[in-house]
């Protein structure tokens, strides 16, 4: 068995095989019984000699008669060097397993090149240190840096678990809204793959050879020359609202990424022009989260609030439709 280093801390976990697990394989039952931890992950332990049975060490395979003493010393591993930073976070639901963000535009969400620090998960491990043991400190899923809204970060290895499984069954429900440039008549579904871009490695496009994408999206109000949509993701790609719209030719309002030079429309009012000007990010926002929750299995759902920015756009778009 060997030796753990500086980044690793030992669990020490307890359990008694129940009668009616009778005739199960061990690992089988201790992924049961410690739900934290993946099956593999615990198949690891067994192997090292990191569990016993009534003080005995077992192999994976061998099979329980039910009443014995499990015992096993997990290894919590810290997965993150991100330093603490104080950084204030608009937290809309915390519990012992979750934590459910309202996040701000400008907030990067994870360390790499160019913001090393100044990040949500920055602000997540000073505010809760025990982060520092689950993968990516609990980050199970990003916005990018100029999208507002919900997040959730898993606080315990069974939540990272479970909220990776429900975003793997495309069962977590992600719901924005999105002011795009143009006139929709109808929603529709966008089912198209979306991959590195092949010559800006800093972009995603449509791909043949990309990951399958699909985004569902609903015209909840129309303007003279934009529209306001709802769009809830099947799948979580990389910028992948943003890449969807694109390419049917509604970009988001405010994307220099991928709506290219700021779109004013003809005839429309000097103010309307400034507005849309000085919109300082893409249009986007994650208004409802939906999930079940890691460990009493309830459906739980959260919703906030346009932020103050869109609002202000809306009511520009708005008053644009009063005058006219």
């Amino acid at each position: 068995m060997r030796d753990l280093d500086e980044t690793q801390e030992l669990k020490r976990l307890e359990a008694v095989v129940p009668l009616d697990m009778a005739g199960n394989r061990i690992d089988q039952v201790m992924a049961k019984l410690f739900p934290d931890f993946s099956r593999s992950r615990i198949t690891d332990w067994i192997k090292q000699g990191r569990a016993t049975v009534d003080g005995e060490l077992w192999k994976p395979k061998a099979r329980v008669a039910g009443g014995e003493l499990l015992e096993l010393s997990a290894i919590v591993e810290s997965h993150t060097e991100a330093v603490p930073q104080e950084i204030p976070l608009d937290v809309v639901f915390e519990d012992q397993h979750l934590i459910v963000i309202n996040k701000p535009a400008g907030l990067v969400v994870h360390p790499a090149a160019g913001n090393h620090d100044g990040t949500l998960l920055n602000g997540l491990l000073f505010q809760y240190p025990e982060l520092k043991n689950l993968p990516r400190g609990g980050i199970v899923h990003r916005l990018d840096k100029d999208t507002t809204g919900l997040m959730v970060v898993a606080r315990s290895e069974k939540a990272h678990k479970s909220l990776v499984e429900q975003l793997q069954e495309r069962s977590m429900g992600r719901e924005y809204q999105a002011i795009v440039s143009g006139v929709m008549t109808a929603g529709g579904c966008i089912d198209e793959p979306i991959g590195r871009h092949p010559t800006v490695r800093t972009k995603m496009a449509v791909h043949h050879a990309g990951k399958p994408a699909v985004t569902h999206y609903r015209v909840a109000e129309r303007f003279t020359a934009h529209t306001l949509l709802d769009v809830k993701l099947e799948t979580g790609r990389t910028h992948q609202i943003r890449v969807h719209l694109s390419y049917i030719h509604y970009p988001l309002v405010g994307d220099r990424v991928y709506a290219g030079r700021t779109r004013i429309p003809a005839g429309v009012s000097e103010e309307l022009k400034q507005v849309i000007r000085d919109f300082p990010r893409q249009a986007l926002h994650a208004r409802r989260l939906e999930l079940l929750h890691p460990d009493s299995g309830e459906l739980c759902s959260w919703e906030v609030p346009l932020p103050a920015d869109m609002e202000q756009l809306l009511l520009a778009l708005r008053d644009e439709e009063g005058r006219q």
